[in-house]
């Protein structure tokens, strides 16, 4: 069990250190990056939440009301969302969900007997801001079985959408996970959608693991 860091640090460390000082993002001088290739889409899967809550913000770690914050190894994913010529998309609506720690989904249907954690929020909505950069604060998902001789390796679920793009929903991976080598959805793509689908490991700040994971949309025809 890791209680990191607390709501009120996180705010302070977005204020001062922000997407850009710790992810590296920086207009038009990162262009060249991931070739822009469009970020591959993925399903859905059973477990899209199903019952409304309040808190939705961008820190999973702790629900609103809670005296306790979940459990598990403390993480924050950031990154940008462009369009296929590299330009920055603004206002995109990103909607993300996952397992707790146990792996366990805040989803009714989900058919393990873990107990899920009542004090891990598991679903939030964001809006990319003026750069088209967005962050967040959550645990590391475990992993879960999803049927037989399949293990599904860690991962986030993202929907994404704005006006005048295609709608994606996809799944973020994490890098040097074993089982995303075994896993039957990953290995369906080729080597440079895999490599789009996984976030990439850009060091710590404070007791926090930093990912970067950037979305390259398509616009609307």
């Amino acid at each position: 069990m890791m209680k990191k860091i607390s709501r009120r640090g996180f705010v302070k460390w977005s204020l001062i250190g922000g997407t850009t000082g710790i992810f590296g993002l920086n207009g038009a001088a990162n262009r060249t990056w991931a070739a822009l290739l469009p970020t591959p889409d993925e399903a859905e899967g059973p477990f899209y939440p199903v019952h409304r809550q309040n808190d939705k913000d961008a820190d999973l770690t702790h629900i609103e009301g809670h005296r306790s914050s979940a459990d598990g190894q403390y993480i924050v994913v950031g990154g940008q969302v462009r369009d296929t010529h590299g330009d920055p998309v603004a206002g995109v609506t990103l909607e993300i969900w996952q397992a707790d720690t146990d792996g366990r989904y805040h989803h009714p249907y989900d058919p393990r007997a873990v107990k899920r954690d009542e004090d891990f929020q598991g679903w939030a909505i964001l809006k990319s801001n003026e750069r088209g950069e967005f962050h967040f604060k959550t645990v590391m998902p475990g992993a879960y079985p999803a049927g037989r001789d399949w293990i599904r390796p860690p991962h986030i679920h993202f929907k994404i959408s704005k006006p005048g793009y295609r709608e994606l929903t996809t799944q973020m991976y994490f890098p040097e996970q074993a089982l995303n080598q075994k896993d039957l959805l990953l290995q369906q793509k080729s080597a440079a959608e895999q490599a789009a689908m996984t976030a990439k490991h850009t060091g710590q700040q404070g007791e926090l693991i930093v990912y970067e994971y950037n979305i390259v949309l398509i616009a609307a025809r």
